[in-house]
């Protein structure tokens, strides 16, 4: 099978082993950076050229596209979706999975448990927008922030007034959520592919520190989660349309709530904290799924 992967770095963790799991079962893999692509709309003719070459038609496509590049990375694998490529995760699923609001607005429609969770553009009474989540301690948090980064923990309503008119005064999008105590600066990563959560980690946040992230110097240690969590993983997932997730769950007393869901998440620290091998688990997937691309054997490749 000829496999590409579109990430801006080939000497990341998670694309290395990408290449590594699939040249092991004998695929061929190229590793594009998505920036670097430049596409042909013709009618019936799409095409994607890089590097002054027009690309050759692939069977499958692996997006690890960056927050930061979200438009234009869609965008590439939007052109690959068109010339019959199969698509690790769909276009349309990773612009949904990246909009935190929309995010959260459809897994309330599912009845997928969350944080209570407030959006406000301007409005006229912050105290009762903070008073609507439970009052303080709460988390703010800015729509476009990434592993931690944007994610303020305030202790009492003023502290929280002053953060909430801060961001709103940088007109910057941002969302309130209740604090969950209980989780005890902990969250647990599900890694979902398909339909089943094939591993799952603890990420413990740092003494002193809230967030979990492994970015933000948190520990990560494998754990057994329970079948409300599995099913909860699968669910947010699914509701995504993707089809490789890493969910983001707290557990509280009233039963797993989901914080995010990451359409490319990182392989190194569950594969390291669980010692199974993801990357190949995902090469599979493609395998079981991924059918050559028909175009391709009609001649145009």
């Amino acid at each position: 099978m000829n496999i590409a992967i579109i990430s801006r770095n080939k000497e990341l963790y998670s694309t290395k082993r990408l290449v590594e799991a699939a040249t092991t079962r004998g695929h061929e893999i190229k590793v594009l950076d998505p920036l670097r692509c430049y596409m042909n709309m013709a009618c019936n003719r799409p095409e994607i050229h890089y590097k002054g070459e027009k690309l050759p038609l692939y069977d499958s496509v692996i997006p690890r596209i960056g927050a930061s590049i979200t438009f234009y990375g869609t965008a590439v694998l939007r052109q690959f979706e068109m010339m019959g490529v199969f698509p690790l995760n769909e276009s349309v699923a990773i612009s949904r999975s990246r909009d935190k609001l929309r995010s959260m607005q459809l897994f309330s429609r599912k009845g997928i448990g969350l944080p209570l969770t407030g959006f406000a553009n301007k409005p006229d009474d912050v105290q009762d927008l903070i008073k609507m989540v439970g009052g303080a301690p709460l988390v703010i948090k800015l729509l476009e922030g990434t592993q931690g980064i944007g994610v303020v923990l305030a202790e009492t309503p003023k502290a929280a007034e002053s953060v909430i008119e801060a961001f709103m005064g940088l007109k910057a999008n941002i969302l309130v959520q209740e604090y969950i105590k209980e989780a005890d600066g902990a969250d647990i990563r599900c890694l979902v592919i398909g339909d089943k959560v094939v591993a799952a980690m603890k990420r413990q946040a740092a003494a002193g520190e809230f967030r979990s992230n492994l970015h933000r110097g948190g520990s990560a240690s494998v754990i057994k989660i329970t079948p409300t969590e599995r099913q909860t993983a699968v669910l947010a997932a699914k509701t995504m349309g993707l089809n490789v997730a890493g969910v983001d769950l707290l557990r509280s007393n009233n039963g797993p709530l989901v914080m995010e869901v990451n359409s490319s998440p990182g392989l190194e620290g569950i594969e390291k904290a669980t010692d199974k091998d993801i990357a190949g688990m995902i090469i599979e997937f493609i395998e079981k799924n991924a059918k050559p691309n028909k175009t391709r054997t009609r001649g145009r490749g």
